[in-house]
């Protein structure tokens, strides 16, 4: 049993990798910006309220941990210098105290985002990485600090695909309202590629197999996505018809509809963001070849099952996430925008 120290704990990742420790009787200690409500976290469970750019706060917090799981971001909907400053610095700053306080390992969760918009598939851990945005150049800078460290201490880097499971909302609620609205579902181009997601509890075992790891085999990166995944009409398709409510997936002019949400993004008028819609219509996935044979990971979702999973916890929970506030980050909804009034005529 070990001590675990979680950076972005109140976020969506931070409470599922938590709950999913209580579950290996591991107590883990949450350090974030937001304050998190602790009716959500085992009993005993600490926190700690402040910011990953502040080094004093995080070292001391940190003291007495013995491993680190640094998921604490700035999401893309945040501005690019708050974006650069959390990712790269606050990343710079959990490797030193980790290190100076000499905590054995750290897991830092990075992003398939590093990729950029790739022209070949699958993707693996020593393909080129081209960041697009503010979020994906600082996820590859972040990285290059990680490889700094590796000499120091244990850092596994695990790049995941778009995860999603039970409480999580961002630009996921969207795309549920519609569903449960009955709306057609407007896809980028002919929905004919394939797009691999991810089960938030797949994550989560990753993590914990990294932990329990011999470090030589954990001190390493990793690409981590759904085994089981379609194309995107499919898998779209199958949550309409499991919702039956009369939502139907949608082609549409790919150019035209990405130059349109371009401008919406430029005029601030739509969440959604160039690496979104950039890589909509186009395959994306990577192999997890090198997580299973070196950690023995295995998945329990496929893509069809996670997205209904996660729709069956939004519809739970479908009056609370309207009444409460809109916002940036994967645990509450995101304002759509002009998206709403094209929900309208849909």
């Amino acid at each position: 049993m070990k001590k675990i120290f979680v950076t972005g704990g109140a976020g969506f990742l931070g409470y599922h990798v938590i709950n999913y420790l209580k579950d290996q009787n591991w107590p883990a200690q949450v350090y974030d910006i937001e304050a998190p409500d602790p009716k959500e976290y085992p009993i005993g469970t600490d926190f700690f309220q402040n910011d990953v750019r502040d080094y004093a706060s995080l070292k001391k917090a940190m003291t007495g941990a013995d491993a680190v799981i640094h998921a604490a971001a700035a999401l893309p909907l945040w501005s690019a210098k708050d974006i650069m400053t959390t990712n790269v610095d606050g990343t710079r700053n959990t490797l030193r105290a980790a290190s100076e306080l000499g905590i054995s390992q750290v897991i830092f969760i990075s992003s398939t985002a590093v990729y950029g918009i790739p022209k070949k598939h699958p993707l693996f851990e020593n393909d080129p990485m081209v960041g697009v945005g503010p979020y994906g150049k600082s996820k590859i800078e972040a990285e290059k600090i990680c490889e700094e460290y590796r000499s120091k201490l244990c850092v596994t880097v695990i790049r995941p695909k778009t995860f999603i499971g039970p409480t999580r909302l961002g630009v996921f609620s969207i795309l549920y309202d519609w569903v449960a609205s009955g709306k057609r579902i407007p896809l980028i181009g002919n929905g004919h590629n394939l797009y691999q997601l991810l089960d938030v509890e797949d994550l989560c075992a990753a993590i914990f197999l990294a932990l329990n790891a011999d470090k030589e085999k954990a001190n390493q990166t990793f690409n981590i996505g759904a085994k089981e995944f379609r194309t995107v009409r499919e898998d779209i398709g199958a949550l309409c018809e499991y919702a039956k409510s009369g939502a139907r997936p949608m082609s549409t002019p790919a150019p035209v509809v990405k130059f349109f949400l371009r401008i919406f993004e430029i005029l601030h008028l739509s969440p959604l963001y160039r690496w979104i819609y950039g890589t909509a219509n186009k395959d994306s996935y990577v192999s997890t070849k090198k997580l299973e044979e070196t950690l023995g990971w295995q998945p329990k979702y496929s893509n069809t099952a996670t997205l209904i999973r996660s729709y069956e916890w939004f519809l739970a929970h479908r009056t609370e996430v309207e009444g409460h506030s809109e916002g940036v980050t994967h645990r509450v909804s995101w304002k759509q925008g002009i998206l709403r009034l094209i929900k309208k005529v849909m």
